[in-house]
């Protein structure tokens, strides 16, 4: 007979509902952003963007603009030309146009005045001579040798920037074996970040030869590489802070140009400097999720059970790889979980376009390849009688298993998701039994929690460090570069640290960024912060607190191993009576040394195969969900209202429970943006909508009732069990909206947004077709 299972333990931080501990400082306006800081004799600087889609550069005359009272300065491209971007193995990026302009937006000149109506009008005195280029709007027509390629590192004369061709198993033979297959092709448009917070930028050039640069950054670690490589100076004497940021999402995890620019005017000047951006200079700069076409195809047998994937993706870049290899991958691996699929193929294509550059945006990669897998499987249970839950619990990769293309599957709820969101939602009440116009929908989701890979090999270092340090007064300082943007990392550190060293939350303080003082991590992109500074933040506190049990076994006489951490005590475990409270033993652990320090480090075992491509998608964990929407449908308006939404999710052991909740509700919120109305809307190149009032986001009242079902077990490597939380609860809103739309009117929707004219539209399709819908049409 099998030993039965320990009980989880339990703690007493870990789990409960943490508030966020800067929380107090931004709801009385005193958290610092970017835009708070105030250098003396600062600079405002502004810049001047393209209206031309894709021009040479003839001439740039720069004099009359550097000859006006109150210009400090005015730059060029020709001044910084090293070109850059977050993947090493992509930098075409430059920080002022080199050569020619790529998209309308693109930056031509930078000034530094006075204040903002100088620097204006220094920026209308500046004359531009161009060479008009053929413009390329679409990624259909940059596929094949073109006049004027946007980069001449696109493949073969084309505007290709990335291709991917996989092929594990014989797909082929799956499809002709098949007893079912089904075929979705999926339109998704732009959609953006539409963070709080614009992108702001302050750099000061100090008479010492140093550099400060305070920016809204997700990655200070990738912003201070990409200092030191466009401005030549060693990354020793540049400092990089990163203040309170107001949202991210994905769009301040690249090294932007502005923030390169208002370094290089600090540089030329000698003051300060400070760029702010509007709206407008946020649409532009973008980095948003791609628009997309995606071609699905999926066999299955007669039980319902995958036997192949086939899919295609052309995937419009803008004008900029950003973080576009990856993505390209992304489009077709991420498809892989939660489900088993026995072969596979995927050919992407992400092609430059001048347009805004495309990048990271939350569940990136992930998202709209996820909507039409559900979509396809929800018409193939209909196909085949099988309930959607049923199929999906038929083909759930197994914990502990590897998926065809060797992604490492070590701890998965993915059932036990499905079960609580068929529970709670009443599924089997509602499910094709609710009147026209109501409708419920299943959509599942998969992500990385951290990516395997880092994106610099050299030097080689870990992923995420560390350090704590505890001085008389009982204070634990804690130093990391992890970037906390608003979705509560920071408390996150703070909590285990307090949990594993035994003392109240309050002792412990999270150090600002600050390059000068804090090792290096990595970023906050790709889910990654919670697991990799997670584990680091334990391993450092587990050597602190290794050291006050040495102490506090010198002051009781037991052995270190008979003695455990308590509320801010060390007590001897089968003598609790006995106990050393912890400042006593802090002060007996200083008596050599001084104040205590303690490192830890995270980097995620090896994994992968050997092929091209390999690395992308692995991941050291990864988060499972089962969402089912509820909507209801006029039918003579086509508006549509998400009602409530029963989100199952699988991060592991929960850490904070508030901010995981939090983080659920947000990115349902998030994912009814694309779903329902949110894109950036094109004439060509131009962007129409580049403000919040003509851009789209789901007001509040749109905003559904949200019941959070967090059902996972522990991850054997997560950090007290935990996983990812921040990026992978977006992924199955969309398809569970999308899926009850189907319920409700019968009809399946494969363009996103889905807007009220779409919903009309489809039912008088199906109308015309003759084809009823619970008894309607």
């Amino acid at each position: 007979m099998a030993a039965p299972d320990a009980p989880a333990p339990t703690y007493r931080l870990i789990g409960t509902r943490i508030p966020y501990i800067e929380g107090p400082l931004k709801v009385t306006g005193r958290a610092e952003y970017t835009d708070d800081i105030k250098r003396s004799g600062q600079l405002i600087a502004r810049l001047l963007r393209s209206p031309w889609p894709h021009a040479r550069l003839r001439s740039i005359n720069v004099e009359k603009a550097r000859a006006m009272p109150g210009v400090a300065a005015v730059l060029t491209g020709e001044k910084y030309p090293t070109p850059f971007g977050v993947l090493p193995i992509t930098h075409d990026e430059t920080a002022i146009a080199v050569g020619k302009v790529r998209y309308i937006g693109d930056i031509l000149a930078a000034v530094a005045a006075s204040d903002e109506a100088t620097a204006d009008r220094a920026l209308e005195a500046i004359e531009v001579d161009i060479e008009p280029l053929p413009d390329y709007p679409e990624p259909q027509g940059g596929t094949i040798a073109v006049a004027e390629p946007i980069h001449a590192r696109g493949l073969n004369g084309t505007n290709i920037q990335k291709e991917v061709v996989q092929h594990f198993g014989d797909v082929d033979a799956a499809f002709a074996k098949a007893h079912a297959t089904v075929r979705v092709r999926g339109t998704f448009a732009g959609v953006t970040h539409a963070f709080t917070e614009p992108m702001a930028t302050i750099a000061e050039a100090t008479p010492d030869g140093r550099l400060t640069v305070w920016s809204a950054t997700q990655v200070p670690h990738y912003l201070h590489r990409a200092l030191s490589e466009v401005l030549g100076i060693p990354m020793h004497r540049i400092r990089v802070i990163k203040p309170e940021v107001g949202g991210g999402f994905g769009g301040k995890s690249d090294p932007l140009p502005h923030e390169i620019i208002c370094a290089a005017l600090s540089l030329e000047t000698g003051r300060p400097v400070k760029i702010l951006f509007d709206r407008e200079d946020v649409f532009v700069t973008n980095h948003g999720r791609h628009p997309t076409k995606n071609d699905v195809r999926i066999a299955v047998d007669a039980d319902g059970r995958i036997l192949a994937y086939d899919i295609e993706a052309l995937i419009d870049g803008g004008a900029w790889s950003s973080f576009g290899t990856v993505t390209t991958y992304y489009n077709g691996v991420l498809s892989m979980g939660p489900y088993r699929v026995p072969n596979f193929r995927y050919h992407g294509r992400r092609v430059y376009t001048t347009k805004p550059p495309s990048g990271a945006m939350r569940a990136h990669g992930g998202t709209n390849i996820r909507y039409s897998v559900e979509l396809a499987l929800d018409d193939l249970a209909e196909r085949l009688g099988i309930d959607p839950f049923d199929l999906r619990e038929r083909n759930a990769l197994p914990p502990h298993s590897t998926t065809v293309n060797q992604f490492r599957i070590t701890s998965t709820s993915f059932v036990k998701c499905l079960h609580a969101a068929r529970e709670r939602s009443g599924w089997d009440q509602k499910y094709r039994k609710l009147p026209y116009g109501k409708g419920v929908g299943l959509g599942c989701g998969f992500y990385i929690s951290g990516s395997n890979s880092p994106i610099h090999f050299t030097p080689k270092m870990p992923q995420c460090t560390v350090h704590l340090k505890a001085d008389m007064d009982g204070g634990i300082a804690v130093h990391c570069m992890q970037a906390d943007i608003g979705q509560g990392s920071n408390t996150l550190l703070a909590a285990i640290v307090a949990e594993v060293v035994g003392v109240d939350l309050d002792r412990v303080h999270i150090m600002r960024v600050d390059s000068d003082v804090s090792p290096v991590d990595i970023g906050s992109y790709s889910s990654r912060v919670t697991f990799m500074m997670g584990n680091a933040a334990r391993q450092a506190a587990e050597s602190l607190r290794d050291q006050l049990i040495r102490a506090a076994s010198r002051l009781t006489g037991y052995p270190p191993a008979q003695l455990e951490v308590a509320h801010e005590k060390i007590r001897v475990r089968h003598r609790p009576d006995i106990a050393v409270d912890y400042l006593a033993a802090l002060h007996a652990a200083m008596e050599r040394t001084g104040a205590l320090l303690a490192t830890g480090a995270y980097n995620s075992p090896p994994m992968g195969g050997d092929f091209k491509g390999a690395r992308a998608g692995t991941a050291p964990a990864y988060s499972f969900a089962a969402y089912v929407a509820q909507v209801d449908v006029d039918v003579e308006t086509g508006v549509y209202r998400v009602e409530k939404v029963w989100a199952a999710f699988d991060c592991g052991r929960v850490l904070n429970r508030l901010a995981v909740e939090g983080q659920i509700e947000g990115s349902i919120h998030m994912g009814l943006g694309q779903m329902m109305g949110e894109a950036m809307s094109y004439r060509g190149a131009r962007l129409m909508n580049p403000s919040l009032l003509d851009y789209k986001i789901p007001m509040p009242q749109q905003m559904p009732e949200v019941e959070c079902l967090l059902v996972g077990d522990d991850d054997p490597e997560g950090p007290f069990g935990g996983k990812e939380a921040g990026e992978g609860p977006l992924i199955a809103t969309l398809p569970a909206v999308g899926n009850a739309l189907h319920d409700a009117v019968g009809v399946r929707y494969h363009d996103l947004p889905v807007t009220p004219d779409k919903v009309l539209r489809g039912i008088e399709v199906r109308e015309q077709s003759g084809r009823a819908w619970k008894g309607v049409g």
